[in-house]
């Protein structure tokens, strides 16, 4: 019986926990995580601050538990790509486009993601232990890129290298993507996107 009531706590105080997850990502959504208030999570979740406390100890909390839950919807579907390759080439150019096609499709995860920029390029953050975290979490799902490239007989640094040009060439594409400034352009983000990864591919090929 005493199992039973206990069991039952846990999965009401787990639902709980997800509403108010649910409603986090909602606000943060719309006011970042600077903007974003406990008070406005709360009522969003049809709680009080103070009962939120009860699962999370600050926003900070709370927001790492949102971005920590997208990153591994990030993982997945990169891993998923992977997966169904046969050869390095395939594994790197799978890689590259599952996580362009992630965020894509999920403009709300992208802005999740970059939440030091929300408010101004300024040092703010989860904390230090939860930023590396996050950094953590998203190397992790880049990592195929990487080690694609060293299977192509790239040194660990190259494609070290080449992860962090990926990144930060796909996120620029997405950022264009996102604000339609693409348009202007006449160009296709992810035709870009793809050109790039074809481009990489060919040079790692020379050596």
């Amino acid at each position: 019986m005493e199992q039973r009531r206990t069991g039952r706590r846990q999965s009401i105080s787990g639902h709980r926990r997800d509403l108010i997850l649910d409603a986090a990502r909602e606000v943060f959504a719309a006011e970042g995580l600077e903007g974003a208030s406990l008070r406005a999570i709360a009522t969003r979740a049809g709680y009080t601050p103070a009962a939120l406390y009860f699962h999370f100890d600050s926003k900070e909390a709370i927001y790492a538990e949102v971005l920590r839950a997208s990153l591994v919807s990030l993982g997945t579907a990169v891993e998923i790509a992977v997966v169904k390759t046969r050869t390095p080439k395939a594994k790197l150019a799978a890689a590259a486009m599952a996580f362009f096609r992630f965020y894509a499709e999920n403009p709300r995860d992208l802005d999740l993601g970059f939440y030091l920029f929300r408010g101004g390029m300024k040092p703010a953050g989860l904390g230090r232990q939860r930023d590396e975290e996050m950094n953590a979490a998203l190397e992790a799902a880049l990592r195929p890129i990487a080690e694609a490239a060293e299977a192509l007989g790239a040194s660990r640094q190259r494609s070290n290298m080449l992860m962090v040009d990926t990144f930060a060439h796909a996120t620029g594409l997405l950022l264009l993507l996102h604000t339609g400034r693409i348009r202007m352009f006449g160009a296709s983000a992810p035709a870009l996107m793809e050109d790039y990864v074809r481009d990489r591919i060919a040079q790692l090929g020379k050596g």
